[in-house]
């Protein structure tokens, strides 16, 4: 352990536990005290493959003894390798490589109103949800729907216009000249794991498509792998115009993605860049990460857990007072019957588990998508100890 450690230097932005995480392996997060936790985290649904995944380092390792960046103004192998890919399995054109989800969605928006600029007599304006989680970025937080953000940092970024979820009505209502896209999280992560009814998203396309709009779908939390299928908009059989993918995505290190259809793709040289987009180094990381979550024996075996995932959840509810178990494959939540959830969390945590909550009557469960049974099996005895003392 290095004994100069210390948390002093560290800027406050969140509440952390007096732990410090030294090492990780799998399912498995370890402490600088040697003690394990049962990680169902996973750096916020970030490392898909789990901890120091071999594919993961084997990717970073061969393609340091290469070139790690050769600057955003030239072509590198993996950048356009999995730029490729991507494009093959979801079914759109072209792809933006960035570093956070928030810029991803930042580019999709800066995207839309130059569609919009060009293509729909100068339309800006973009449909957005209640309850929305988009990112950080000034231009984020003003399209998100986080009550907690309301008057943060004042004044937003405008020509955002916020509609409730699942009301279709409210959708059509909201579209006019000046709308250039709507945009939503097919599973709204932050909200509590709430997921979009597929005849709501198939409505919304329709009506994107009956107005001559754009329709974006933000799968930052719940693509690549996560949902049991590639990306989760295959789920309602329909397939958005502009998409912007993450976390599990890197597998652990800093990569997402804008993707878009081909007539869309209106940015012109100088108008969207990044110093470290596309770097070789990490996108040589996504693109084996793509190869094995691609695959369609791992993306059953994601569905199949999750299913069981499910269950075990829901053999809680009779004991514990569950309201609601939902979500898709290896993305579950968990409501209660009280706001009591962030003290779940410090017991787990007491007790070697890692979860999270979201609200404070929801728990989120997001492992790795390789998690074992076994490994679910322990995480729901350590949540039913958790959960003993403070909803019995």
């Amino acid at each position: 352990m290095n004994t100069y450690a210390s948390s002093d230097s560290v800027m406050f932005t969140s509440h952390r536990p007096a732990k410090t995480f030294v090492r990780g392996e799998g399912s498995w997060l370890y402490g600088s005290d040697g003690r394990g936790y049962l990680d169902f985290v996973q750096g916020w649904a970030v490392n898909s493959l789990g901890h120091s995944s071999t594919v993961v380092r084997d990717a970073l390792q061969a393609q340091a003894g290469r070139v790690i960046n050769v600057g955003p103004g030239y072509y590198n192998e993996p950048m356009m390798t999995l730029a490729k890919s991507l494009a093959c399995l979801s079914g759109l054109d072209r792809v933006f490589f960035a570093n956070s989800g928030a810029e991803a969605n930042e580019g999709a928006i800066k995207l839309a109103r130059k569609w919009g600029s060009s293509r729909r007599d100068g339309a800006y304006e973009v449909v957005v949800f209640e309850d929305a989680f988009h990112g950080r970025t000034l231009a984020m937080m003003s399209a998100s729907g986080k009550p907690q953000w309301r008057k943060l940092y004042e004044p937003k970024v405008t020509r955002f216009v916020r509609v409730p979820r699942e009301d279709l009505a409210a959708v059509r209502r909201a579209i006019g000249p000046n709308t250039a896209a709507v945009m939503l999280e097919p599973i709204q992560g932050e909200a509590g794991v709430i997921p979009f009814s597929t005849s709501f998203l198939r409505g919304v396309r329709e009506l994107a498509d009956e107005h001559g709009v754009l329709l974006i779908f933000d799968e930052i939390q719940t693509g690549v792998g996560r949902t049991g299928r590639m990306f989760c908009f295959e789920h309602a059989g329909i397939r958005p115009d502009v998409m912007t993918i993450g976390k599990g995505v890197g597998g652990g290190v800093p990569l997402t993605a804008l993707l878009a259809r081909e007539e869309v793709c209106l940015f012109e040289a100088g108008d969207q860049g990044g110093t470290f987009n596309g770097n070789p180094l990490m996108t040589a990381v996504g693109d084996a990460v793509v190869r094995e979550v691609s695959r369609p024996e791992f993306l059953a075996q994601v569905e199949s857990s999750g299913t069981y995932f499910a269950a075990q959840l829901a053999a809680l509810s009779g004991e514990f007072g569950i309201v609601d178990v939902r979500g898709k494959g290896l993305l579950l939540a968990i409501e209660l019957n009280q706001p009591v959830a962030s003290s779940i969390v410090d017991a787990a945590l007491e007790l070697g588990l890692l979860i999270n909550a979201p609200r404070p009557a929801v728990l989120r469960f997001m492992p790795a998508l390789n998690v074992t049974c076994g490994e679910i099996d322990r995480m729901v005895e350590i949540l039913k100890q958790s959960m003993q003392s403070l909803l019995l």
